[in-house]
């Protein structure tokens, strides 16, 4: 119990369109293992509260954890973490994508440790933020509803006026050195990139379609 991270929701967004791939990201196996389950996996050694945020929840009824559909019927991935943030008991969430296979939990840990007098912890690589890889506020709901509806939801943008900490890339280096955290697969290009088919069980689409 002594990793747990305290007064903050560990979150997956698991909402996308999924236009890029042909398999459901989530499920793609590395290692004979789903990402979402990986995932979930790190996440509860870590939070008390776990939220997936998805508009398909029936798929992810077998992980008998808490799901979330979006508040608002506008798509994309701040309206998912607006979300998390309306339903969370805490008042940080974190979030990452279901679609990050490699996300470390020291790092987690340490982004964690740098909230105090913050509204969002979110690394930064080469002057690219990595928004689905972060820790948001409850301070920031009235500003994130107020972009969602004026459909500013351009994550750079939103967090340029915040009262944010960014975690650089010798920090990062310093606990994920290839930081491989930030990796995420949208492509097949994506896939074999990181050599998702080496060791797992294979690309088969009709496998992946369901849990």
């Amino acid at each position: 119990m002594n990793n747990i991270i305290k007064n903050c929701t560990g979150i997956i967004l698991a909402g996308g369109e999924n236009k890029r791939m042909p398999v459901l990201k989530a499920f793609i196996k590395i290692n004979g293992e789903k990402i979402i389950e990986r995932n979930l996996k790190i996440m509860r050694q870590l939070f008390k509260e776990i939220f997936i945020v998805t508009n398909q929840p029936e798929l992810y009824l077998y992980l008998k954890t808490h799901l979330l559909g979006d508040v608002y019927d506008i798509r994309g991935p701040m309206t998912g973490i607006f979300t998390s943030l309306l339903n969370s008991s805490n008042k940080w969430v974190f979030v990452s994508a279901c679609d990050m296979p490699f996300i470390n939990g020291e790092l987690i840990k340490y982004m964690a440790s740098k909230r105090d007098n913050y509204d969002a912890v979110v690394p930064m690589q080469k002057n690219k933020i990595e928004p689905l890889f972060a820790f948001y506020s409850k301070q920031l709901m009235p500003s994130m509803e107020k972009a969602i509806f004026s459909n500013k939801t351009g994550s750079k943008d939103f967090l340029r006026d915040k009262s944010v900490k960014y975690i650089f890339n010798r920090e990062i280096k310093g606990i994920d050195a290839k930081a491989m955290s930030f990796i995420n697969l949208n492509t097949l290009k994506d896939m074999e990139r990181v050599q998702v088919f080496k060791g797992s069980s294979g690309y088969k689409v009709k496998k992946h379609l369901n849990p």
